[in-house]
């Protein structure tokens, strides 16, 4: 019975909602963070991602963020090395431990996103607004690094930083382009 149970249910799901890929080289997520002195900005590349669709429209999803191979593009040579190594330690995203971050939308409205995001192990709910224009969904999430435990820097949490203080918020943009296919999984994996 329980089988038989389980064997509608996923029918109906089928029925109800439908899914949709992404479309690689048009879809991105950059990230920008700033401190007293300036900001540096680059890349996060997309390990994997779910995209669900229902009635012609996107309305969640999870992207799986690769922090291992995260970019800074406004740096180059030593000074490039030595930022995604501090980066990468325990002082900031410990991708030893944690390589990877988790955004998943679980609700669209037609101008904000709702979800979660989790970054070292730690899950907050998060709101931002987004735009669509046909298959292309652009937009802003801003998040505090310091509620991911990342608290180096942080004038919350250190006094007489001066011109060492780094801004609590990072600004992560993204562009999300998808290409309808109703007959296919859930799921794609970018590699």
């Amino acid at each position: 019975m329980r089988s038989i149970l389980a064997i509608l249910t996923i029918m109906s799901l089928g029925f109800t909602s439908q899914s949709a890929d992404i479309v690689t080289g048009q879809t991105e997520f950059k990230w920008t963070g700033k401190k007293v002195t300036g900001q540096h900005y680059g890349t996060l590349p997309i390990k994997n991602s779910t995209v669900k669709e229902e009635k012609g429209q996107i309305v969640g999803g999870e992207f799986v963020l690769d922090i291992s191979n995260m970019t800074v593009d406004d740096l180059t040579g030593e000074y490039k090395t030595k930022f995604l190594d501090h980066m990468k330690s325990e002082d900031f995203f410990q991708v030893e431990k944690w390589p990877t971050a988790r955004l998943v939308v679980e609700k669209m409205d037609g101008k904000m996103a709702y979800g979660k995001l989790t970054i070292k192990d730690k899950t907050n709910s998060v709101k931002f607004p987004y735009n669509q224009k046909e298959n292309v969904y652009t937009g802003t999430l801003k998040f505090d690094r310091t509620k991911y435990g990342m608290i180096y820097g942080s004038g919350n949490f250190f006094k007489n930083l001066g011109d060492k203080m780094i801004y609590n918020d990072v600004i992560l943009d993204f562009k999300v382009t998808v290409k309808p296919s109703p007959k296919k999984s859930l799921s794609m994996n970018n590699k």
